[in-house]
């Protein structure tokens, strides 16, 4: 038995989610860990710059950092929003390759609902453990 090797490769034509996929997942680690520790430059938040209050995806991408590191509590300072919107999306995600429309839906409105909560509640001074901080 034989393996036809050539199968697997990453052919544009045959795989082009695969293809372009491993590009931003490649693009993504060389900026997480090769650009930002060298320049020190990130992308800031627009939203955050014109209006002085944190979007839901304000401190996502060192959460990311922190969880390549595997320090899973300095990421949950960062965003807590990411560790309950992945496993739904993951949820979300195998509903709709199984065709299951009705439940994929949901899933998807209990996302916009808490990320739109989570916007909102991490401005709020009740709820400032939300926001994205450093371990102090």
């Amino acid at each position: 038995m034989s393996i036809n090797w050539h199968k697997f490769g990453l052919n544009p034509k045959r795989n082009p989610k695969l293809v372009w996929g491993s590009s931003l997942g490649i693009g993504g680690l060389l900026y997480l860990k090769i650009w930002i520790p060298v320049t020190g430059i990130e992308i800031p938040c627009v939203f955050h710059e014109l209006t002085g209050f944190y979007c839901p995806g304000c401190g996502m991408t060192r959460a990311v950092l922190s969880l390549l590191k595997l320090d899973f509590y300095q990421a949950f300072r960062y965003n807590p929003l990411l560790f309950l919107i992945l496993p739904m999306y993951i949820t979300y995600t195998i509903a709709n390759k199984k065709q299951m429309p009705r439940i994929s839906n949901v899933i998807m409105s209990v996302m916009l609902i808490v990320t739109l909560a989570s916007g909102l509640l991490r401005n709020i001074p009740a709820f400032v453990w939300l926001a994205p901080t450093a371990i102090r």
